[in-house]
């Protein structure tokens, strides 16, 4: 999953910002170097060799020199081998516990591999466009196994794997970072400004679930019962909003306030190492891989809860998130324990953000076109936990500093909402 370009580093590190993405590729087991722009001789842009060889890649070398660059790129991958599995498995209708876990497993390579290439294609079309262009696959294996829950009608479903995905994001993901960066370093410091208006947009988007569930507690005390076209109404008219607000910041992002969020580029930075045309269509076989695995991982989830008692509310709160940023968040770790404290906090405010402000919204609209009943109206004990989620994170980041203490206590926080929504029941 990547990030837009993040803001000027103030830290100890030289390089990175609050939503410059780490490259997912950040341990890679070869060197990537070998294609870069600037030869299309032989009929593939970018296809140049960077070693200084008297022949650049062509044809059948340059297509496997390729699949070594994607393949390699990350020890993470080995997983790639329960992709095959895991279709086999679903598409012979077998165990749903064997279903679930094979393509639980498949999924988290095959998101790092979306990230990496979406990194990749942002590389060819400048800073702007490809600020935009990460911006827009973010998190796109989260909508993509939310969009085929909706389809299905697992609205629950859909639901808690949004607000499971903020919540991981801002309390556990931060908090490893906060701890491991803290216990090697004594104190790291980051910019707050923009983590700040981060913070606020995530604030708007806590708001926005707060009125919906006050609105229906208020028909239901004033009518007596609920209205659901009414609570269908506000959310809908709420999504739109929200949608208006994150293209807003997308302007403010990477137009009118570009300064911000500019990294300081290392005078070392990688070249392409794909073309175009090549990351267009790695990217369209990755994304029919994760629908098709996402596919049968929802599928499988009735089962799992009849057999294993586990309410679909805690499935796709706390195990589904997992799924579509583990990559990214052993990634943001690695680099908190380097010191690079704002690349780290912005894997984590800029995914929880877009989440709440793009994605939940998105899908919102995307129901009512599919005529299923998705919503913005959370429990009262959901938009609680939010609440005080949003909450305890932004004091935590607004000084600037963090240690490993403070780690500690957004890592306890997700450990108690954990335990709450094991035994929290699915029917209410």
């Amino acid at each position: 999953m990547v990030r837009p370009p993040g803001p000027r580093s103030n830290s100890n590190s030289s390089t990175g910002g609050l939503l410059a993405r780490p490259d997912f590729e950040s341990t890679p087991l070869i060197d990537t170097n070998g294609i870069e722009d600037g030869d299309e001789s032989n009929g593939f842009p970018g296809s140049g060799n960077s070693r200084g060889d008297s022949h650049p890649l062509t044809g059948l070398s340059y297509y496997t020199h390729v699949s070594r660059v994607i393949f390699l790129s990350s020890y993470v991958n080995v997983l790639l081998v329960f992709v095959p599995i895991g279709i086999i498995l679903g598409a012979l209708d077998l165990s749903p516990y064997l279903v679930f876990i094979i393509n639980f497993l498949a999924i988290i390579p095959l998101a790092g591999l979306l990230g990496f290439v979406t990194e990749e294609l942002a590389k060819h079309v400048g800073q702007t466009l490809g600020g935009l262009l990460n911006a827009t696959f973010g998190n796109a294996v989260e909508l993509i196994v939310s969009i085929v829950a909706l389809t299905k009608g697992e609205i629950l479903i859909v639901q808690a794997s949004m607000l499971g995905s903020i919540l991981s994001n801002i309390l556990l993901v931060l908090g490893c970072c906060f701890f491991a960066g803290g216990m090697i370093f004594q104190e790291q410091t980051f910019s707050n400004i923009v983590a700040q208006t981060m913070s606020s947009l995530m604030a708007l988007a806590t708001a926005s679930l707060l009125i919906p569930a006050a609105f229906r507690a208020t028909l239901d005390t004033l009518d007596g019962g609920i209205d659901e076209n009414r609570m269908l109404a506000v959310s809908r008219g709420t999504a739109i909003v929200l949608l208006i607000i994150y293209v807003l910041y997308l302007i403010f992002q990477l137009k009118t306030h570009a300064s911000l969020f500019e990294t300081i580029e290392s005078p070392d930075e990688e070249p392409p190492s794909m073309s175009v045309i090549t990351c267009l269509f790695a990217l369209t076989a990755i994304t029919v891989l994760v629908s098709v695995c996402a596919d049968y991982l929802v599928d499988s989830i009735d089962s799992i809860v009849k057999t294993t008692g586990l309410s679909k509310t805690f499935i796709g709160l706390i195990i589904i998130p997992i799924v579509g940023n583990a990559a990214e968040h052993v990634t943001a770790v690695v680099v908190a324990m380097k010191n690079k404290m704002e690349l780290a906090i912005g894997v984590a405010l800029g995914s929880s953000m877009q989440i709440a402000l793009f994605l939940t919204p998105f899908l919102v609209i995307l129901g009512w076109i599919l005529g299923q009943p998705m919503s913005l109206f959370f429990s009262t004990f959901e938009t609680a936990v939010l609440f005080v989620s949003v909450f305890i994170t932004n004091s935590q980041i607004q000084d600037g500093i963090s240690n490993w203490l403070e780690g500690a206590m957004l890592l306890g926080t997700y450990m108690i909402i954990a335990i709450a929504f094991f035994f929290y029941p699915s029917n209410l």
